[in-house]
């Protein structure tokens, strides 16, 4: 399966979902698929700072010692994000509405994690 495969089937199964990403930890996507209401969003522009916080996270996780990252969300008044680290290079990256179903996204994203390091 191709990447945007995965990505697809991840925003298909999950209400209210908008877009998912692979993304490295550099800000850069390896692939993005992202339905059509999403587009009066700049995804890609907070993804890029997401990125960035996702590697302070992991960095203070390290030095506080309280294990690895595996799963970061940032929840705002119009979207709510999850992050699930796929490889110590990459991360998956799911927005979904406010009133999104949250805890399917959750359960997608972690569920498809191996498939897309196996693609790796």
């Amino acid at each position: 399966m191709s990447f945007r495969t995965h990505l697809e089937s991840v925003v298909n199964q999950v209400d209210g979902a908008l877009a998912c990403s692979v993304m490295g930890f550099d800000g850069i996507s390896v692939e993005t698929f992202q339905r059509e209401e999403a587009s009066e969003l700049d995804l890609g522009g907070a993804w890029v700072e997401y990125a960035n916080l996702l590697t302070q996270l992991r960095n203070a996780a390290e030095v506080l010692k309280t294990g690895a990252v595996s799963e970061v969300s940032v929840n705002s008044e119009k979207v709510l994000t999850v992050m699930r680290l796929v490889s110590p290079e990459y991360f998956l990256v799911l927005a979904l509405r406010a009133d999104g179903n949250y805890g399917k996204g959750r359960y997608v994203l972690r569920v498809t994690a191996p498939k897309v390091r196996a693609e790796l």
